[in-house]
């Protein structure tokens, strides 16, 4: 069995969790954030880079801030990668911004369509930590092919 790896992109409370709660599953956990800076806040044992690290077509990728001006170009440079999973977290009710972002630098619509949202299951999360166990949670039944599923209706 290949390593399963978990990418959160952009340090947020949320990637804190992702990172922490996702090592308690086993997983080898990155942290992804393309501005140096803003990666201080990695807790002690937790890999950070600011370039996309490689993966696999073992690797799980969650981004974590929909709103950075850099979206486009760190999901663009996911997709770059066998990664077997990516999504994006943010409200069902509104359009995803990585589309026209993706758009934007050319990506073809096949790969856009590869990324998830709304990501995790619909358990009504709102906070950070409840987000991060919702995602994880759809995460592994996806994984599993289990029905947890990451329909909202």
């Amino acid at each position: 069995m290949t390593e399963r790896v978990l990418v959160a992109v952009f340090a947020t409370p949320v990637a804190s969790f992702l990172l922490r709660y996702g090592k308690d599953l086993g997983y080898k956990t990155v942290l992804f954030e393309p501005d140096g800076a803003r990666a201080t806040d990695v807790e002690p044992g937790f890999e950070a880079v600011s370039t996309v690290p490689e993966l696999g077509a073992d690797a799980d990728v969650v981004v974590t801030d929909h709103d950075r001006p850099e979206l486009g170009e760190a999901l663009a440079a996911v997709l770059d990668r066998p990664a077997r999973w990516v999504g994006v977290l943010g409200n069902p009710r509104h359009a995803g911004p990585h589309v026209a972002a993706l758009e934007a630098l050319g990506v073809p619509a096949s790969e856009i369509a590869r990324v998830h949202r709304p990501v995790g299951l619909n358990i009504g999360s709102r906070t950070p930590p409840e987000i991060a166990v919702a995602t994880l949670a759809g995460l592994l039944a996806d994984r599993n092919g289990r029905p947890g599923g990451f329909a909202f209706q």
